[in-house]
């Protein structure tokens, strides 16, 4: 029997309430190099202007510990958990709200939660609960992804189960109406995540994991990769820009992830964020 270790769930609270803080005050060092690169691609000097405003305003968040935009999101929490680990304490996922309620509060974030969604929508007050999800994996230590999602961007995601005959190509026009149907509302330059196969929600969730993806790796699966050069280059060619201002840099990126699905189905998900993507891991 493989030996076990054991992990208190308030070690947990406390990784969470410092990465939602941190997620929200300063991008990742792979988008803000993407952002570099399209600042260099960029001709339009408006496309330009507003790059480099979106580059100064990270520098300021981060230096000065304040967020990066005011929506300040939903919380996304991915967890790794080794099966050869013992939580000890409260609910995992108690646990993990606890983290989020604290960190949004001391950091003075916006709390955006709505209960009860086709009722009142009364904001919870404290930005949970937060959207969870757990995966148990070899070995003995535990993985928090956080990921914030912003309302604007999130609102233009778009599903769909195409038939197989689609193909590919009906995979990149679905890709593309989406994009193109966002226009210049989820603030781009964008980066854009795609999840085939599996079920419908299996899409979501793996367009979903897409999104946490480097913008500065390249995708080992070479069909999938081409697939993502193809969607970033026309998608570029949209011609909406930085912010929708116009310009050649609508995209910073496209991440794609697949899993095998029905012979009669092709699930295909879209998930769209803003330039402003937050994520931050710490494994413990």
């Amino acid at each position: 029997m493989a030996k076990t270790r054991e992990l208190a769930t308030s070690l947990i609270s406390e990784a969470v309430s410092r990465l939602v803080q941190e997620a929200n005050f300063a991008l990742p060092d792979d988008v803000i190099d993407a952002l570099t690169r399209a600042l260099e691609r960029e001709e339009s000097p408006r496309g330009r202007e507003v790059l480099q405003m979106m580059l100064d305003n990270n520098g300021v968040a981060a230096n000065d510990s304040i967020p990066l935009c005011q929506d300040t999101g939903l919380a996304v929490v991915f967890v790794e958990i080794g099966q050869a680990l013992i939580l000890s304490g409260q609910d995992l996922n108690d646990a993990i709200d606890a983290g989020v309620r604290t960190g949004y509060r001391t950091g003075y974030l916006r709390k955006s939660v709505a209960a009860d969604p086709t009722g009142d929508r009364v904001n919870t007050g404290d930005n949970t609960p937060a959207v969870i999800h757990t995966e148990v994996v070899p070995g003995d230590k535990l993985k928090i992804t956080v990921f914030i999602k912003g309302g604007g961007s999130e609102s233009v995601g778009a599903a769909k189960v195409l038939q197989p005959a689609a193909g590919v190509s009906g995979i990149k026009q679905f890709v593309l109406d989406a994009v193109r149907a966002a226009g210049p509302n989820p603030c781009p330059p964008l980066v854009i995540g795609v999840g085939i196969g599996g079920t419908l929600d299996a899409a979501g969730l793996l367009a979903k994991r897409a999104l946490l993806q480097p913008l500065n790796v390249t995708n080992p699966n070479a069909k999938l990769d081409r697939l993502e050069q193809q969607l970033k280059s026309e998608i570029n060619e949209s011609g909406v820009g930085p912010a929708g201002w116009g310009g050649r840099v609508t995209c910073l990126g496209v991440r794609v992830l697949e899993r095998p699905s029905h012979i009669a189905t092709l699930p295909i998900a879209v998930d769209i964020s803003c330039y402003c993507l937050r994520r931050k891991s710490v494994t413990i």
